[in-house]
């Protein structure tokens, strides 16, 4: 960008003109260039794993080493994928049964949650808040022996059940959290307008609330599906290899991989990983959209 002097404009007429760059435009230019290079530097640090897993996903047993990590496959090939295939299906479906209801299972019962604590106030909401958050707080290697015991001791079986029960009872701290935050948002005169017209607590809930939670849905729904698919803890601990989650046919799959085949652990750790990354990659703007709905109180 130039601009032209004063000193230019009253020059006689036929004068050449000089024109001056503005003041401030090459140091935004630097500091613009700057940003990028900072960006395309951090993306290639986060991008170089996902290429030697991509890469090695393709090689044959003899060419997947970590000698040849970083070279293109010698022979293109899809055994390490078939393989994986064969071996994580049926996890990947009990994870999915798995994931499905505990995600919106604890979602409703958070909604609810933060409903309550939010705009039905009663004689010890925050310290019942409080304790609600207390959970998050808590190691889950701490509790796994007695939940455990606790578990066996109720009949629970293990495997799914016990996992969909798990995830929903621990989900719920954050899920309370998200959507308190939320509803506190929600102006007063909505609530209000609805118990003159004689909505109680629940119909309140239901016809004025819940329409127009759906942002804190999309936020905590993405929340519990990823944080449910990725667990291994509980998995190790309330299921086994014949009734287990993706995470934990992975490990097993890697461990029976183990410095013999890298490529079929690579296939299978994309695998496991690709539904939550397309749960981003389409839902990833209504996340940080959901998360910032419920920031300032409006």
């Amino acid at each position: 960008m130039t601009v032209v002097t004063p000193a230019e404009l009253t020059a006689p007429l036929g004068a050449p003109l000089t024109l001056e760059p503005a003041k401030g435009t090459s140091r935004f230019s630097k500091g613009r260039t700057a940003k990028y290079a900072l960006l395309i530097f951090f993306t290639l640090l986060v991008l170089i794993p996902v290429y030697v897993l991509i890469v090695t996903s393709f090689k044959g047993q003899g060419d997947a080493s970590p000698a040849r990590a970083w070279n293109l496959p010698q022979v293109w090939t899809m055994e390490n994928w078939t393989g994986a295939w064969q071996a994580l299906s049926p996890s990947l479906w009990r994870t999915f049964q798995m994931v499905v209801p505990a995600a919106i299972i604890s979602s409703f019962l958070g909604s609810m949650n933060g409903f309550v604590l939010a705009r039905w106030r009663f004689k010890g909401a925050d310290i019942v808040f409080t304790l609600i958050l207390f959970g998050m707080f808590i190691p889950y290697q701490a509790v796994m022996i007695p939940l455990l015991q606790l578990m066996l001791g109720a009949g629970i079986p293990s495997g799914v059940p016990s996992l969909i029960i798990l995830h929903v009872i621990y989900g719920l701290p954050i899920t309370t959290l998200i959507f308190r935050n939320y509803y506190m948002s929600i102006p007063d005169e909505l609530v209000e307008a609805a118990r003159v017209d004689g909505a109680g607590m629940l119909r309140t809930y239901w016809s004025v609330v819940l329409p127009i939670s759906i942002p804190s849905f999309v936020v905590v729904l993405i929340w519990q599906f990823t944080s449910a698919w990725n667990d291994f803890l509980f998995a190790v601990f309330f299921s086994s290899s014949q009734n287990g989650p993706v995470t934990l046919a992975l490990n097993n799959l890697a461990n029976g991989a183990l410095l013999t085949n890298y490529g079929i652990s690579m296939a299978g750790a994309l695998l496991a990983s690709l539904p939550t990354l397309l749960v981003y990659v389409l839902l990833g703007k209504y996340f940080i959209g959901g998360l910032m709905s419920g920031s300032v109180k409006g």
